[in-house]
């Protein structure tokens, strides 16, 4: 199996071993996370597609446990930052420190440089610290002292989680801070069999139980790699920045009525994740090539967090899904 995109081969050898490496991921969260198989595929999309996460949903639904599941299933190095309101941004990327015995400032570095982040409950900590990420999710390098330290080279990142229902010590997420994450994914009650599979392995310690690391780093670089070969027509470009621009001119759109609950569309930052993550669920669904349907599929994690509605939208009780459906609907697929 070869297939051409832009003089760059997917080789059979290549398209097998991205194959194998989805499976281990997949497995491996299988094991530790019960149902919740759109975070799972959020999750793995997003590593492929060497982007940042935001997980949302109300207490107790696994977000926590199903990011460092599969941060656990790669060998790599994995810090967890537990968001509160006093928490400073030299907690996050470093701070300078005085040395006694050199007289000198020396720079220490945060737990920021992993190559996996897990900010949990990240609307917990403050605006100021909030923004200490923005130049490391972005440009991948923070400073310190005037002085820039890059991320980790190979694999950098971020998985945030935030809880939407509590208020109290709580500050919500910028749009420019929420714009730099490649997709957001919202999580569901599981289902009563769930629920039951839940409290038999919480008996046999399953959930609990450590198991070692099923993949190393440069597993999921090589497959960014891959990832980065898969062919996208000229048409489906043309079908994802008319899906973007749509949402930038929704009121003005005939028929479309939702169209007056738009306050903000999406960014160009909106477009390039579309490319990525319909990349990724293109190899992650067993193919070398994208398909509108792959568009489709991610519309909701891209621009979830990338659009915004007005309190007309709130007072109808509209969700922003229903809009990013209408607004999909409203531009011919190729």
């Amino acid at each position: 199996m070869e297939v051409q995109s832009s003089n760059i081969t997917i080789t059979e050898e290549e398209f097998g071993y991205s194959q194998q490496v989805i499976r281990k991921l997949s497995d491996y969260f299988d094991a530790k996370v019960v149902g919740q198989q759109q975070l799972k595929f959020s999750l793995i999309g997003s590593i492929l597609a060497d982007g940042h996460i935001l997980i949302e949903s109300v207490p107790g639904l696994a977000k926590t446990t199903a990011a460092k599941a599969i941060s656990d299933a790669v060998d790599g190095k994995f810090a967890r930052i537990q968001c509160t309101p006093d928490l400073l941004p030299g907690d996050i990327i470093g701070t300078q420190i005085y040395n006694q015995a050199t007289g000198k400032f020396e720079n220490i570095l945060g737990p920021v440089f992993a190559n996996f982040v897990l900010l949990d409950e990240v609307n917990r900590s403050s605006a100021k610290t909030q923004s200490a990420m923005l130049e490391a999710m972005q440009e991948k390098q923070v400073t310190i002292g005037g002085r820039s330290y890059r991320m980790p080279e190979d694999i950098f990142i971020v998985i945030a989680t935030q809880n939407p229902i509590e208020q109290e010590g709580t500050y919500p997420l910028s749009e420019a801070q929420t714009d730099r994450f490649l997709i957001k994914e919202v999580i569901t009650y599981p289902t009563a069999a769930e629920e039951v599979e839940i409290l038999s392995r919480m008996e046999t310690g399953a959930i609990s139980r450590v198991d070692p690391p099923v993949l190393a780093i440069k597993d999921i670089d090589r497959v960014q790699d891959i990832v980065d070969k898969v062919y996208v027509d000229n048409a489906i470009k043309w079908y994802i920045s008319s899906i973007v621009v749509a949402s930038r001119r929704a009121g003005q759109i005939q028929g479309l009525e939702v169209g007056r609950y738009v306050r903000i569309g999406a960014s160009p930052r909106a477009s390039i994740a579309f490319l990525k993550m319909a990349k990724a669920t293109a190899l992650i669904q067993g193919r070398t090539y994208v398909t509108p349907e792959d568009v489709k599929q991610v519309s909701h994690q891209v621009l979830r967090h990338r659009i915004g509605l007005n309190y007309s939208a709130v007072a109808d009780n509209v969700p922003v899904e229903a809009v990013i459906d209408a607004l999909v609907n409203s531009v011919k697929a190729p």
